[in-house]
């Protein structure tokens, strides 16, 4: 717009998109890893990882990187990663273990193949307050999906560790079939 209603191409930073990062973690995976050994836990995350990978696609998702226990993501909107997160959470029971995840929106910084910026940051320390099960959002991703069918309940004002201010957290009690609803 600016370049068009100015002649002038504007100085905004290409390498900055609006983007969902999702975060996901399984639950107690060292207690798991320890109690199943090496070999067996390494077959689980495995079968984890597959699993993340098939339901990123699924939602049209980009898989950033695993992160030996869990996932970063990035969606185009974050109706899309709660379901991801959701189906995830719904496949992985199977085999006995459980994440918790962290879903927020805003500007992130791409750096390759890599994303940053304290947006990553933040979902990040959205997850880490997650309890076992729990898909967490942060205040911005609940005002964009407003409309849809998902379901979140307030859980309060949080700190979120090395971000500034306080932040309030909704849990998700209904994502549609992900959750077999």
């Amino acid at each position: 717009m600016e370049e068009f209603s100015t002649g002038v191409r504007g100085g905004g930073d290409p390498q900055r998109i609006l983007a969902t990062v999702l975060f996901t973690d399984i639950v107690a995976s060292t207690e798991r890893a320890a109690e199943l050994g090496d070999r067996r836990w390494r077959e689980i995350l495995d079968v984890h990882d597959d699993i993340s990978r098939r339901e990123v696609e699924r939602s049209r998702g980009r898989l950033i990187k695993t992160t030996g226990d869990g996932i970063f993501a990035t969606f185009d909107g974050p109706g899309r990663a709660i379901q991801c997160a959701s189906a995830i959470a719904l496949a992985v029971r199977g085999l006995g273990i459980e994440i918790r995840a962290g879903v927020h929106t805003g500007e992130v910084e791409m750096r390759g193949e890599d994303v940053g910026g304290i947006a990553v940051h933040i979902g990040a320390r959205v997850m880490d307050r997650a309890g076992p099960g729990e898909i967490l959002v942060s205040r911005t991703v609940r005002d964009l999906i407003a409309g849809s069918d998902l379901i979140l309940e307030d859980r309060g004002i949080h700190a979120l560790k090395d971000v500034e201010g306080a932040w309030q957290l909704f849990g998700v009690s209904h994502a549609g079939a992900a959750l077999g609803a």
